[in-house]
């Protein structure tokens, strides 16, 4: 595996991040607040959202500095039970630290591929990319320059089942987060099960328009004058989970089909990377089939 040195992990040695979800009342703030600090913690970023004051639920996510992290956080942790229960939150805590690991899936077009690595060299994408696999070859010489192990598994009509157990060997373990990054292959139910909202996918529309083969000759066919991206979590429902990102860019009719795919595809590169650098960062709430994304 291949390792990038980020100044992001050395800076934020005693950093933490809360994620909360839970019914909307009043003392939620100040509690949790009041308790971090009187654990000798210091906030220094808080985003809430509230869907309803009156009976709604309550999202809010803070990042606080704490010394000796290490040791102090498990304590934290076990004693924030107590508040929880109070309040009937959902909650995690991660250390910023701590790089998720990353595996992307990925076809044969390389453009989304190309800007996540791109992202990760220079250091803007924090994480550590422990495999890239794929259902073709032909990017196995590209991504293993970058130090990166590089899984070719070929998936047909006979080969799925072996392929999905193979997929499940490599990744066991050794990813946090996978990244279709243009992968050509419906998501087995099970691969879903061992990642729920762990998945992240682009689809190459703004969604639910031209949904199946040949987007962007659907659309010109069309004659639309707006083409999009969106980034969502993978469901067992195709291309109908949690939306985490999205855009849009103008065309109008001198563009042909060539250039609605020039433009689609640095819309839908952009969107991904967003997307997954926010779910890196623990920016991102869960609630049904929707997201609350604090960027």
């Amino acid at each position: 595996m291949s390792q990038v040195t980020s100044q992001h992990s050395s800076t934020y040695e005693n950093r933490a991040r809360m994620l909360i979800s839970c019914p909307d009342r009043p003392g939620i703030v100040a509690t949790v607040s009041q308790f971090l600090h009187d654990h000798g913690a210091n906030i220094v970023q808080s985003d809430q959202y509230t869907m309803n004051p009156e009976g709604g639920m309550f999202f809010i996510r803070f990042e606080f500095d704490l010394n000796d992290l290490e040791k102090e956080l498990p304590v934290l942790v076990e004693d924030f039970h107590r508040v929880a229960d109070r309040f009937e939150m959902k909650w995690s805590t991660f250390r910023a630290s701590r790089k998720k690991r990353l595996a992307i899936f990925v076809s044969k077009e390389d453009h989304c591929l190309n800007e996540l690595l791109w992202q990760w060299k220079s250091g803007d994408l924090d994480a550590d990319i422990t495999m890239v696999i794929s259902n073709h070859p032909d990017m196995k010489e590209q991504v293993e320059s970058f130090g990166i192990p590089y899984y070719h598994v070929p998936v047909t009509a006979d080969t799925k089942a072996e392929a999905e157990r193979k997929h499940l060997e490599l990744v066991s373990g050794k990813a946090d987060l996978i990244v279709l990054a243009r992968y050509m292959q419906i998501i087995p139910p099970k691969f879903i099960e061992e990642f729920p909202n762990r998945i992240i996918n682009i689809h190459h529309s703004f969604l639910p328009a031209f949904i199946g083969g040949s987007p962007y000759a659907q659309a010109y066919k069309r004659g639309v004058k707006i083409i999009g991206a969106t980034a969502h979590y993978v469901t067992e429902e195709l291309d109908a989970g949690p939306i985490i990102e999205q855009d849009v860019q103008r065309v109008t009719h001198r563009d042909n089909i060539d250039n609605l795919k020039r433009i689609g595809r640095t819309i839908e590169k952009v969107v991904l990377a967003r997307a997954v650098k926010w779910h890196l960062e623990d920016r991102i709430l869960v609630h049904q089939n929707k997201t609350v994304v604090f960027n």
